[in-house]
């Protein structure tokens, strides 16, 4: 009886554990992907994702021994906590009431509320960006339909520095002129589907983890030489009362561009109150204008080039050229007499430059065109940057080629084929950024120093000569700082008519652009100024160049040339 009770405990444990068994093979092996989708199911979830677009900063050249360093940044465009307070008009229950505390909240009147709430019942913004007490004074409201909203937007904290450079995030998020629209791929963050694990960060399906932000992007300008060549520009407005003004500084051996200024400036949080969208234009790369006397050395180095004339080849001036039925004078209708090609320059003498370009056969002259770049654009890396073609036909039109009329260029263009003249006569190409970094992990942004050599070395360096002679002892003397030998020229061009043949006779563009130290280049400065109300360059651009050389030589502790005292 023992014997028949034990097998009978034996049969059903056996029963019972082939029933556990069967159970556990059907869950584990028959349904485990089932069971195992609901089961990821119970610890994961998937969101729609945006990234957040990436932030520009300007990096200090690595020149730089001020105040903020070799290396450190200050930044430009940046993503900033935002607020917005919106109401749902069906929910409100009196829209008077709430219209006048929302009002006085916001700082705008009862009506303003009202307009926008009238005849709607949906979801309705009644102000973007709050300041702090604004914020704090909506919390204060307790009425129900109104909310509070955050936002990520874009912020400029230097607010009107380097304003065209940057450009600025339009209303429907896409970049807008200058860094903003030029790299609006690389900047703008990426949608996506982003899978949430309990207790683990956002991870894409293979396991990875999953960056929707856009690049960063640091500036070659020096964030100091920009603020102080646009101080001097605003400097340039109140004793001179110019219309526009550009300067542009470059290192004229590597073509890295340390400020690019342009007046009047705009602050880009705030550019929809902009009434002219003119304003947003950057001068230096976008118009173009005739460069006046600054193209003599151009000139002059294709003359020295060719082996048509030296810095000591000597012609005589009358004080005008005749060109068929054109008559062609100097700036100030002056006789010089006698003068070597130095001279030239020094005194700014049209006729001189004229001497020289008859010398050249015009296709030799459009070919130095071409090499110094001037029939191209730069490549800089900003959006909209335009160019001349220069289609230069009769024989006047080459004369007044030579002296920088009629003939059309762009700052960057004119600062760009200057550098060739500074580097040995080797063109470079131009960049101003810096680095792209995503993440921690640096995109190649493939800059190439250019080797092409459009002017033999003696040439630039027997030109270089002759434009430390204009500061030396020329019209542009008023440049030279003690201690330093520095090259330059000056220009003073007249502003054609828009719609018609001819000059304006009251108006003109004066210019002033140059190098230093002349025998070892470290900065190339260009100041443009727009119809100041003085005579000429001498009385405009030099003392802007001046000072700002200065500041970059007391800035970046470049030893003298010199001994002033000896």
């Amino acid at each position: 009886m023992r014997s028949l009770r034990l097998n009978l405990v034996l049969a059903l444990v056996v029963i019972f554990g082939a029933a556990i068994i069967g159970r556990l093979f059907f869950l584990q092996i028959l349904n485990h992907k089932l069971y195992q989708a609901q089961a990821l199911g119970q610890q994961a979830g998937f969101s729609e994702a945006q990234g957040q677009r990436g932030e520009v900063f300007f990096k200090n050249s690595q020149e730089s021994k001020g105040a903020y360093g070799t290396g450190d940044v200050k930044s430009l465009a940046i993503n900033k906590e935002k607020w917005l307070v919106y109401l749902i008009p069906q929910e409100v229950a009196d829209k008077n009431i709430i219209s006048e505390l929302l009002g006085k909240a916001i700082e705008e009147s009862k009506e303003f509320v009202l307009s926008k709430i009238e005849n709607r019942d949906s979801y309705t913004i009644i102000k973007k960006d709050l300041s702090r007490a604004q914020l704090e004074e909506i919390k204060k409201i307790k009425q129900k339909g109104i909310y509070l909203e955050d936002i990520t937007g874009r912020y400029y904290p230097q607010e009107k520095i380097a304003s065209q450079v940057i450009g600025f995030l339009g209303g429907d998020g896409t970049g807008q002129y200058g860094i903003e629209g030029y790299y609006e791929d690389i900047l703008k963050g990426q949608s996506g589907i982003k899978e949430k694990k309990r207790g683990l960060d956002l991870i894409d399906f293979s396991g990875t983890e999953l960056d929707l932000d856009g690049s960063d992007i640091y500036l070659t300008i020096d964030y100091n030489i920009q603020f102080q060549a646009e101080s001097l520009l605003k400097e340039a407005k109140e004793n001179l009362n110019i219309d526009s003004g550009q300067i542009v500084v470059l290192k004229p051996d590597t073509g890295r561009i340390l400020a690019m200024a342009n007046f009047p400036f705009f602050d880009p949080n705030y550019y929809s109150k902009e009434k002219n969208l003119d304003i947003f234009q950057n001068s230096a790369i976008q118009k173009i204008f005739e460069p006046g006397s600054i193209m003599k050395p151009f000139t002059m180095s294709m003359g020295i080039n060719e082996g048509k004339i030296t810095p000591d080849t000597t012609y005589t001036d009358d004080g005008f050229v005749k060109m068929g039925l054109a008559i062609i004078y100097n700036f100030d209708r002056k006789k010089y007499g006698k003068q070597t090609m130095t001279g030239v320059l020094e005194n700014s003498i049209n006729t001189g430059a004229v001497f020289v370009s008859q010398l050249i056969p015009h296709q030799t002259f459009l070919d130095y065109l071409g090499k110094f770049g001037f029939n191209k654009k730069t490549g800089v890396e900003l959006q909209g940057e335009v160019s001349s073609q220069n289609d230069i036909g009769p024989d006047v039109e080459f004369a007044t080629a030579s002296f920088g009329q009629g003939i059309g260029v762009t700052p960057i263009q004119i600062a760009r084929g200057f550098s060739a003249i500074a580097n040995g006569g080797k063109l470079v190409n131009l960049y101003i950024v810096e680095k792209i970094m995503k993440g921690e992990k640096e995109i190649d942004t493939n800059h190439q120093v250019s080797s092409e050599q459009i002017i033999l070395p003696k040439t630039a360096s027997q030109v270089t000569t002759m434009l430390t002679s204009v500061v030396e002892r020329g019209f542009g003397k008023g440049a030279k700082i003690p201690g330093y030998y520095l090259a330059g020229k000056t220009g003073t061009a007249q502003v054609p008519f828009e719609d018609k043949k001819g000059y304006y006779p009251d108006k003109t563009i004066q210019t002033f652009i140059g190098f230093g130290p002349a025998l070892n280049p470290q900065f190339l400065i260009l100041v443009k100024l727009d119809n100041p109300k003085v005579s000429s360059s001498a009385l405009s651009a030099v003392p802007v160049f001046k000072k700002l050389a200065q500041y970059i030589i007391n800035y970046w502790q470049i030893p003298p040339d010199y001994d002033v005292n000896k």
